[in-house]
């Protein structure tokens, strides 16, 4: 899954893709290079990030799904929302899932309008919202804590037909460093709610930070991560890099056959 951040704040590559050149290129870019799908986003949820209106994400991430479709018919496209409304504006436009950082839970129409529009739903762990989440950093047991929370989640979703969901459990919300080092050495545990895996730590703050590096030199870490978090069962890696992380998978895929 490509990133393409619509925002001006994000963490790595806010402010890049301003233009519809750059946005077109940098998706055609992704899908040479490999990318199954597209995750647009018009809310950075970066630690500490500032609110952004429905009104200003909807003028963000909507024409640019029109604009892509239209230059690529085939595209697969994610939205990157927990707002129902942009979700279903989105996927009427022609998008084909919505990945929800907070699992329905910042709107209580998330889950209704997604049995509504029967895509796919990926549902990430999050504590509070995007502005508050770095307050909410204490668990006592990170990874029970996190699959009580998922089968909650996915239990309240299927109660209202939504059918295809994945779980992200969600490096770098609410969760300090060495809480996502915890989660990702227990992730072969998530096994246990028998649906994909999505893992984005692509960049984040627990690889250049812990090797006291910029985001910007923190490829080599992500790849690092990426092929760790692969054989610990990840179904899908949401990146910015996408031909690293396409010649990660084609390795490991290459040492499973084996």
């Amino acid at each position: 899954m490509g990133i393409l951040n619509l925002t001006p704040d994000s963490f790595y590559d806010g402010g890049k893709l301003t233009s519809e050149k750059n946005i077109l290129s940098q998706a055609e870019k992704m899908f040479t290079e490999g990318a199954t799908f597209l995750d647009l986003g018009g809310y950075s949820s970066r630690p500490g990030a500032d609110f952004v209106s429905e009104e200003v994400e909807l003028q963000r991430v909507l024409p640019i799904v029109k604009l892509l479709l239209k230059e690529f018919p085939e595209a697969i496209l994610s939205i990157d929302t927990f707002r129902s409304n942009i979700a279903k504006q989105c996927i009427e436009a022609g998008a084909a899932m919505i990945n929800d950082i907070s699992a329905g839970s910042l709107d209580d129409n998330m889950f209704e309008t997604i049995a509504n529009l029967q895509v796919p739903y990926i549902m990430m762990h999050m504590r509070g919202t995007p502005e508050t989440m770095m307050q909410n950093t204490n668990y006592k047991e990170l990874t029970k804590e996190v699959l009580f929370y998922f089968s909650e989640r996915i239990a309240k979703a299927r109660s209202f037909g939504i059918n295809d969901i994945i779980a992200d459990p969600g490096f770098g919300f609410s969760k300090t460093t060495e809480k996502n080092f915890e989660l990702l050495n227990e992730l072969e545990l998530f096994s246990i709610l028998e649906i994909p895996l999505l893992i984005g730590v692509s960049r984040k703050s627990m690889i250049h930070q812990t090797l006291n590096i910029s985001a910007k030199e923190a490829l080599n870490g992500t790849t690092a991560l990426h092929a760790i978090a692969l054989q610990k069962g990840a179904s899908l890696l949401r990146v910015h890099d996408v031909k690293e992380a396409m010649e990660t998978i084609n390795l490991l895929q290459n040492l499973k056959s084996h």
